[in-house]
């Protein structure tokens, strides 16, 4: 044998190791996927991908139901809350002079858009007791006028609404 058939037979044996390398390298590639593959496409206890796919589909579209219905309910508080009772103010004084301590009062009750009423009681020693007296409140005015009691519970039924 002559120098170039050494070195062509060297070759070939080197090629045939490195398939050999490169062929056990793909098949433990291909073992480890397959492992992959089987824990990704295989669900607890056997169950399928088209399984899970399907039962998380169903959650999610369950899921979506739920919040549809807690944004009604949401709405339909807000309705509600825009139309309770969200300020009040009350200021104590003394209506008249004869009378002792303030057991006079202004009660303002309003809505988050100072719609409501101003409700003021005078209180008397006489035989007739006292007056009360109800204004209506709309966007924080009224169209009767609002003595200075009236105006300060107005205005803290305002501050507690919007406070600063």
């Amino acid at each position: 044998m002559d120098i170039v058939q050494i070195i062509w037979f060297i070759a070939v044996t080197l090629l045939a190791l490195l398939n050999i390398v490169w062929q056990f390298d793909l098949h433990t590639r291909q073992r480890r996927m397959r492992e992959r593959y089987d824990r990704v496409f295989s669900g607890a206890e056997g169950a399928d991908l088209q399984l899970g796919v399907e039962t998380l589909m169903d959650r999610i579209e369950a899921m979506q139901g739920r919040v549809g219905r807690m944004e009604a309910l949401a709405r339909q508080l807000q309705s509600t809350l825009d139309h309770s009772v969200q300020g009040v103010g009350i200021v104590r004084f003394r209506a008249f002079q004869d009378t002792g301590g303030d057991q006079s009062f202004a009660l303002a009750l309003v809505d988050g858009h100072g719609n409501g009423v101003v409700i003021s009681a005078l209180h008397a020693r006489d035989r007739e007791g006292g007056r009360i007296y109800g204004k209506p409140v709309a966007a924080w005015t009224s169209v009767y006028n609002l003595s200075g009691e009236e105006k300060q519970a107005l205005e803290q039924a305002r501050q507690m609404v919007a406070p600063g």
